[in-house]
């Protein structure tokens, strides 16, 4: 089954599809989207906190659950196409692993890359955490450089507050 990356979500207000530079972005996930930022678990919050938010990971932007195809991602760096899962003990459910296998197999396929961490990783290891995002971003900016691909790194006097 092949997996349908094209933006074809629209906004209530607007009919047409999102353009490209919206990374897939899904407006009908927005509410839902809101609703687990504001309930946040203590993991995603320390994620956030200490080591994701304002620009703290190399300078680069991640926004807070991110409606992405029919999905809220945890994190997303839209330059990296980085998506990063924090998941919780019902993420060793059998079921549940089938499907973050699944849902992970259609985001890759639309080009992010995914990386995931348990909730004791990050509440235990928070600094080998970040080195691996850290490592994980080097990654990406190297074979940005090697295929010619452009990432663009947003410069401290372009961000938006948040």
């Amino acid at each position: 089954m092949g997996v349908n990356c094209v933006s074809n979500f629209s906004a209530p207000d607007h009919p047409e599809p999102l353009p490209p530079h919206h990374r897939l972005y899904n407006p009908r996930l927005q509410s839902t989207a809101g609703e687990l930022r504001r309930r946040m678990t203590k993991a995603e919050a320390c994620l956030w906190k200490y080591v994701l938010r304002a620009g703290q990971m190399k300078g680069y932007t991640f926004n807070r659950q991110r409606p992405v195809l029919r999905y809220v991602a945890d994190f997303m760096c839209k330059p990296l196409n980085l998506i990063i899962e924090v998941d919780g003990s019902i993420h060793n459910d059998p079921k549940m692993q089938k499907h973050d296998a699944f849902r992970q197999h259609e985001l890759e396929a639309c080009g992010f890359t995914v990386i995931r961490f348990t909730n004791t990783e990050v509440l235990k290891a928070i600094e080998s955490v970040r080195r691996a995002i850290q490592f994980k971003i080097q990654d990406l900016e190297s074979s940005a450089l090697l295929t010619g691909r452009k990432r663009v790194k947003v410069t401290s006097s372009e961000k938006v507050p948040q």
